[in-house]
């Protein structure tokens, strides 16, 4: 279990936020106006925005800084709050937010759960001992990848926060309904007042690009879909053209074809193909333009289909005919 601190390191808030049925698509809208806001503002790393899962309830939206001070420059400043005003009837309830500061972001596709206490003052060598006893606990059981400790951010919040992290929601949800964590959450009985959300990162070990030795965040749902798809189309084509000879049934053949597509496209397409050519699109800088950024990405979207339209167009019909 670590315990971060946060003097000079990276800074991550967390917030969670219920929308109006019937709003979502405009509530989407919103964020990421309020995230492309976030973006210019000095220190700023990236900002990510997950809708309702089975595992998280809420909207989830996090920014990352490069410090503490940035982000409580963003989340104290006169445009944030302006914003907040204009978005307020999309709201169903307050939102909750969880900063972090330091600490460490997984590079694989993990389940992390967040929970945040209050701690009197006096009880902080009881709790920080309390939860070493809950990790030892935790780490016996089976997909288990990690706990971190923060501390309270002066100013921006005063509860503990407390992320760990599982491979799946089964192994997770072993966790949270164990007898052994109830019987260690007894033991911590004047701990017992606490919040705790599960975030679900998808795809998360497919775009994973490393800057300043600190991996980015991961792009939107949309982008993820579009840079998924580029990939798979290349991918299952030739996979289809290099299986036709084996003439498989259609149920079998799948079976191996899907398989094979998945080691695929993540050992192969992703990390050599579809990340580097898109990677200013689905990690842009904070000083360029979304729409320029988003000009360019589609562009190359766009180029890179037709290429592979053409390419398996001339292979079936003027080069090869298949059997």
């Amino acid at each position: 279990m670590d315990t971060a601190k946060h003097d000079d390191a990276t800074a991550t808030a967390i917030i969670g936020q219920k929308v109006r049925p019937g709003l979502e698509r405009e509530y989407e809208t919103w964020q990421e106006n309020v995230n492309a806001a976030a973006s210019r503002y000095p220190g700023a790393l990236g900002s990510e925005i997950s809708p309702p899962t089975p595992l998280q309830p809420d909207w989830v939206t996090v920014y990352r800084f490069d410090s503490i001070g940035n982000l409580q420059t963003w989340i104290n400043s006169a445009t944030r709050q302006q914003l907040l005003d204009a978005g307020s009837k999309y709201f169903d309830g307050p939102a909750t937010q969880q900063v972090v500061s330091g600490g460490t972001r997984p590079a694989d596709p993990l389940v992390t759960v967040v929970v945040t206490h209050r701690v009197h003052p006096n009880s902080e060598d009881d709790f920080l001992a309390w939860q070493r006893h809950m990790s030892e606990e935790e780490s016996k059981f089976e997909g288990f990848r990690g706990t971190e400790v923060f501390r309270p951010v002066e100013g921006l919040q005063d509860e503990w926060t407390t992320l760990y992290r599982f491979d799946n929601a089964e192994h997770l949800d072993a966790w949270l309904t164990s007898a052994k964590r109830q019987e260690v959450l007894q033991e911590g009985e004047k701990f017992n007042e606490y919040r705790m959300r599960t975030i679900d990162n998808s795809f998360g070990s497919w775009f994973a690009f490393e800057e300043n030795d600190k991996e980015a965040p991961p792009p939107s749902n949309i982008k993820t879909a579009i840079a998924v798809w580029v990939g798979l189309y290349p991918t299952v084509v030739l996979l289809a053209l290099a299986m036709s000879p084996l003439k498989l049934p259609i149920w079998i053949g799948l079976l191996i074809g899907n398989l094979l597509s998945s080691l695929i496209m993540s050992f192969f397409t992703m990390p050599f193909y579809v990340n580097p050519l898109l990677k200013r699109w689905l990690r842009p800088s904070p000083d360029e333009p979304p729409r320029r950024t988003n000009l360019i990405g589609l562009g190359i979207v766009t180029a890179l289909n037709l290429f592979w339209v053409v390419v398996f167009y001339l292979m079936t019909t003027q080069i090869w005919h298949l059997p």
